[in-house]
């Protein structure tokens, strides 16, 4: 697969200042050069940018470029490697990748450049990660996140946990191998309090690396509550746009809607959701209130929305004391009009919430029930210093912490040193997975296939 020439644009469609045609290979410079005349006889040098004219099949004039080469491993994919800079528009861009094709190359695959240079050794899979969020970063501390992985600080940091583990495991496998020898083994108690700082550094790169999850992927937040209760003008007023259609009526939202903003870098992934309710009016309205069911379900955070200019329903004191064990806020909305449920009436019934009267029409309060919402799930994580991770690398970390942590029960059980051996051992490979050691073809397809065209 990786023996072949390939191109693609790498800039979006459109017209702007400059398009960039990228084509990397074996064959990138010959192909490249098969299609340009330099603007002087002096051959192409590594880095350095040329003056060049594109020509058509017919040897005609299209476009004036600048031609900048290449060569491995000295380039992003490990290859050989020339990028042809267009002037700006669809049609001057595609019919250089036209002519590329046409001497040779063939049409890049998704994220295909950045697959090869993981299978080169330019990056590895976490980096390979990174660059695809560095892509898709909707704010600063996200677009830092993944500046931070791509520079290898995640690789780092799993490389030095990853040799502590071997060094340690070294040691028990030598007092497990030559029992009768004069050789030191761990002791008990030495191998306890080097699983200890072990364990210590691993819990704090997971933190480090879930807040990089948050930050790229955000906080879903189900608003929920009964019908007419003020969800869909509490999510118009904290996107300060009428996204949602507000009426005195009840039940107006009958489906799902969704939105996202950011709140301190944070993206909040809002969802709308029809009133909850068992007495349904029709079978629409039914389908809605079940819509509304599975987005509280499937969301990190629910906000509970209360009429506070109305009578406190039993309903909504045992729905939000069905949700005691889940991240929630209890929003007392209409705060503007007089109140018949005060917050600390409310609190008493369900003291394990917290509950926050807000304005949806005076913008009162909002930024604390933002404050809230960000600080329920990020917590003390150290949002400034998060390190991109996919899911993946996460759940690799959570692994690799708790085989540590049965390592650590089994070595206070007195279950014997090679029963922690091989702890040790399952550790080391789901961190050796974060870097992409003994990955799946199908894994690496499903990561790179998420890729643009051209990067």
């Amino acid at each position: 697969m990786f023996g072949d020439t390939i191109a693609a644009i790498s800039t979006a469609w459109g017209n702007s200042g400059i398009a960039i045609v990228r084509v990397s290979g074996p064959d990138a410079w010959e192909i490249a050069q098969e299609q340009v005349c330099l603007a002087h006889d002096a051959p192409l040098r590594p880095r350095y940018a040329r003056n060049a004219s594109l020509l058509d099949e017919a040897g005609e004039v299209i476009d004036h470029i600048l031609v900048l080469p290449f060569r491995a491993p000295h380039s992003y994919t490990g290859e050989d490697l020339v990028e042809l800079h267009c002037h700006g528009g669809s049609l001057a861009a595609q019919r250089c990748l036209e002519l590329l094709i046409a001497g040779g190359a063939r049409m890049a695959l998704p994220g295909e450049f950045t697959r090869r240079a993981f299978e080169n050794g330019r990056l590895d899979l976490s980096q390979a990660e990174a660059v695809g969020a560095l892509i898709q970063a909707r704010s600063n501390e996200a677009l830092r996140a993944a500046s931070r992985t791509l520079d290898g600080e995640l690789t780092r940091s799993v490389t030095e946990i990853y040799d502590e583990l071997t060094a340690l495991g070294a040691q028990i496998e030598v007092g497990l191998d030559f029992p009768e020898e004069d050789v030191p083994y761990v002791a008990d108690e030495t191998l306890s309090g080097s699983l200890e700082v072990v364990r210590e550094s691993l819990a704090e790169l997971l933190e480090r690396c879930s807040s990089g999850v948050i930050l790229r992927e955000g906080i879903r937040v189900a608003i929920v509550g009964r019908p007419n209760a003020g969800k869909s003008s509490l999510l118009n007023a904290l996107l300060k746009e009428s996204r949602a259609i507000v009426t005195s009526i009840p039940g107006t939202t009958r489906d799902i809607i969704e939105a996202v903003m950011t709140w301190r870098g944070i993206p909040l992934r809002l969802v709308d959701t029809a009133g909850i309710t068992e007495n349904f009016h029709d079978e629409v309205e039914a389908i809605g209130v079940q819509r509304a069911r599975d987005a509280m379900r499937e969301a990190d955070v629910r906000v509970w929305v209360i009429d506070g200019s109305d009578d406190l329903h039993q309903e909504d004191v045992d729905r939000v004391l069905e949700m005691a064990d889940t991240p929630h806020i209890v929003v007392l909305s209409k705060a503007d009009l007089p109140q018949k449920i005060s917050t600390a009436s409310l609190t008493a019934l369900i003291p394990a919430s917290t509950v926050i009267p807000v304005s949806a029409s005076k913008g009162l309060r909002l930024d604390e029930l933002k404050e809230s919402l960000t600080g329920m799930i990020s917590g003390s994580g150290a949002l400034d210093t998060g390190l991109n991770a996919s899911t993946r690398q996460v759940e690799e970390l959570r692994t690799a912490l708790e085989c540590v942590d049965t390592a650590l029960s089994a070595l206070r059980d007195g279950l014997g040193q090679d029963l922690i051996s091989g702890c040790l051992s399952d550790a080391r490979a789901a961190l050796s997975r974060i870097g992409g050691g003994d990955c799946s073809e199908d894994l690496l397809h499903e990561i790179f296939g998420k890729f643009c065209i051209g990067k």
